[in-house]
């Protein structure tokens, strides 16, 4: 931080702390009087300030009881104007002092940010702005620090972030982002609900973390002397339900991975996971574009957006693309022309690509990830990934080295994973055994070997597909939102030091 920056942040500590004293002062005064604002349990509200104003023509000149922050205030001698904010927006009131019910020297002593309850008639005054003629005002309770910026806005964003409240005080319009992910959330189950799956909860707490390739967050149960994990994924015991007899299931929650945190990861994220039997990825490709198309629809979206300054049409069908096409597509590199290690690696770094991979499929998936994802604008399917990158996919009949997985990418990022799920108990313990060897060599986030779920495949599991959307991201794109953290109420934040 400059000194310019420092000398400022500590004035306004200093002003802060004043008016926190200042407010303090009249709330102590308040207390004396037997006044105390913190005692109010509950106001009888009628309306919100956006109905009375949708509903003026019907409502002019009758009686209302609104409650809500006053965030301006303008005192004319004997009659004062102020705003209220509420849950659906605001609303002016006008105040006189001759009005019997109200204590108006009281009134001008309430601050910016104080929480008040109005009764009054609704009218509209000379300037044409729908108001309330106050007879009656409660405080409600007293706001001891100031708005920010004397409610001017807050702009810096990392204050935003760390200090939701006052975000939402300061920018009602963030709402809005957080209005439409509840729907989303809320279509996606309505959704998936009415196709005939069923709404499940899996643990959080893992003794063996499994079903995405991921370093976990580590705890410890103190009863049982066990080292656990916050789950990185819900794949394994949902896969366990398909095992036992469900046929489709989903869950929508709660993930946890430790890794880095960028303007599209977040530690702690939300997804749905489903898995339905006798479903291939093919089948998954159809229901997530129904998904897509449902959620637009029920939210009223038009199937072209705009994210990020681009267009992007949502209208299905999605386009389907392999991944070997893709990275031949934008990258010119052939990896279906030769299996030659040393050449294909030649090439890639040629370009650009940081590479340790050893293998074929490695080296496939390291050119595409960091040669063509970002020009992966509109919604693709890349499909049939390596091998050695979905240890839990079955493989391609028609080329081992690959798997029946696609993940779908929009603007530059991936935003669904799928595959036709591993049910051969046999392939998947050689799996297991390699992921685990990998992690005995250093690699954090290679898959631990679950034995359980192995013996759950042995008792049969249908053919299976299985589908991981992102919801964080869905919501960023259905908002234009430039960071995850626009969208998550309280994102992961670094401690601010003092």
């Amino acid at each position: 931080m400059s000194k310019e920056l420092e000398t400022q942040a500590i004035q306004d500590q200093q002003d802060q702390n004043e008016i926190y004293q200042q407010r303090k002062e009249k709330l102590d005064s308040l207390i004396k009087e037997g006044k105390n604002p913190f005692e109010k349990t509950r106001f009888d509200k009628t309306h919100y300030s956006l109905d009375i104003i949708q509903q003026f023509e019907k409502l002019d000149g009758q009686k209302v009881k609104i409650a809500g922050r006053m965030i301006t205030r303008r005192v004319m001698g004997k009659a004062s104007f102020a705003h209220l904010q509420d849950n659906s927006g605001k609303i002016q009131i006008y105040v006189r002092a001759d009005t019997p019910d109200i204590d108006y020297n009281e009134f001008k002593k309430w601050d910016i940010g104080d929480i008040l309850g109005v009764s009054g008639k609704v009218f509209k005054t000379q300037k044409g702005e729908i108001s309330i003629y106050a007879e009656n005002i409660e405080l409600l309770s007293k706001s001891l620090l100031p708005l920010p910026e004397k409610y001017h806005g807050l702009r810096d964003t990392d204050l935003r972030y760390r200090q939701r409240y006052l975000d939402l005080i300061a920018n009602p319009e963030v709402k809005e982002a957080f209005v439409t992910r509840s729907k989303i959330i809320t279509a996606i189950r309505q959704y998936l609900d009415s196709q005939g799956f069923l709404e499940v909860e899996t643990p959080i707490l893992n003794t063996i973390v499994g079903g995405a390739s991921a370093r976990p967050f580590e705890t410890f149960h103190n009863t049982l002397g066990l080292k656990m994990y916050m789950r990185i994924a819900p794949e394994l015991y949902l896969k366990r339900l398909i095992v036992g007899g469900f046929e489709k299931v989903y869950e929508l929650g709660r993930m946890f991975r430790n890794e880095g945190m960028s303007v599209k990861h977040n530690p702690e994220f939300t997804m749905v996971e489903l898995y339905a039997a006798y479903n291939d990825y093919n089948d998954m490709m159809v229901l997530t574009e129904s998904i897509y198309s449902y959620v637009l629809d029920k939210l009223g979206f038009d199937k072209t957006i705009t994210y990020n300054g681009e267009q992007i049409n949502l209208s299905a069908p999605f386009r389907r693309l392999s991944m070997i096409d893709a990275v031949k597509e934008y990258a010119g590199i052939d990896f279906s022309k030769t299996e030659d290690i040393k050449r294909l690696r030649q090439e890639v770094q040629a370009k650009g690509v940081q590479t340790e991979a050893d293998s074929w499929g490695e080296l496939l998936y390291d050119a595409f990830d960091q040669l063509v994802e970002s020009h992966l604008i509109q919604p693709v399917f890349i499909t049939d990934y390596p091998l050695e990158v979905s240890p839990l996919a079955k493989k391609k009949p028609a080329d081992p080295r690959l798997t029946e997985r696609f993940e779908m990418f929009i603007g530059g990022r991936e935003m669904a994973n799928a595959y036709s799920e591993l049910n051969d108990p046999i392939d998947q313990r050689a799996r297991f055994i390699e992921q685990a060897q990998k992690r005995i060599e250093g690699d954090e986030e290679a898959h631990m070997n679950d034995e359980d779920f192995v013996t759950a495949l042995e008792y049969g599991m249908p053919p299976t597909g299985g589908l991981g959307i992102g919801i964080d991201r869905l919501v960023m794109l259905l908002t234009d939102s430039p960071s995850i953290r626009d969208v998550i109420l309280f994102p992961t934040m670094k401690p601010k030091r003092e």
